[in-house]
């Protein structure tokens, strides 16, 4: 029986804009177990994107309680949350957030600056973190000098650079095009298979068919949590290799 990652127990977030309440989240319980691959899914202004960031400790529930790892972040002060960022949560972001003066490998290290981690221990991590993403020729281009795709690579491979509890994908194919977002769901397959906790949000339904569970969200709440019974998988694409 895998062990529970990530609690939310009756999760409200409200937000006032001007004399307007908006009621993002309305009571949503959820567990993820260690290593599923979950979809969160819904439509604009159903709370997914709210729901992502509190899962990602960039906001924190109006009331209700999230446990990370059995610790409660609900209560938390903004670096008390930074610290759990860093150290528990891999990011994925669709327009990648590289820097765009540093390499490859600069990119890929930067949260172990911030964890501490000595320059050549850094170095010898994300050498190895970016071979695991067929990365290993790339290391010293600048964001600009790569494909879309290969900027991804280097996005994932800094998101697991921590061995995080969680990598939290927030439509990692958005800029994508078709046969690029395939390799990378590949990739996010391999991540998954490694043992790794593995979350999408998206609003498209064949980047969510290659998760095994697919939460629904529609205003505020959860609609739906089921396991996907017809998982996609990246060989039932047939093109020439990544």
């Amino acid at each position: 029986m895998e062990k529970e990652v990530l609690r939310l127990e009756n999760i409200v977030k409200i937000y006032k804009i001007g004399t307007i309440i908006v009621e993002a989240l309305r009571s949503v319980s959820l567990v993820v177990k260690k290593n599923e691959f979950v979809a969160l899914m819904g439509p604009s202004g159903s709370g997914k994107s709210t729901l992502m960031n509190i899962l990602g400790c960039l906001d924190t529930p109006t009331s209700g309680n999230y446990f990370l790892n059995g610790e409660d972040v609900s209560k938390l002060d903004d670096n008390a949350l930074a610290e759990i960022r860093n150290r528990q949560i891999g990011f994925v972001f669709q327009t990648f957030n590289l820097l765009p003066r540093s390499t490859a490998l600069e990119n890929v290290m930067l949260p172990l600056i911030y964890a501490g981690v000595s320059k050549n221990k850094r170095i010898e991590i994300a050498t190895k973190t970016m071979t695991e993403v067929k990365l290993g020729d790339r290391m010293e281009h600048k964001p600009n000098e790569l494909s879309g795709g290969q900027r991804q690579r280097v996005a994932i491979a800094r998101a697991l650079i921590n061995r995080p509890a969680i990598i939290l994908a927030d439509e990692p194919t958005g800029n994508l095009d078709s046969k690029t977002s395939i390799e990378i769901l590949g990739l996010l397959e391999d991540i998954h298979k490694m043992g790794n906790t593995v979350i999408i949000v998206t609003h498209e339904e064949d980047i969510a068919e290659h998760a095994h569970r697919i939460i629904r969200l529609m205003d505020g709440k959860i609609s739906t949590d089921e396991p996907n019974t017809k998982i996609k998988t990246i060989s039932d694409y047939h093109f020439n290799g990544i």
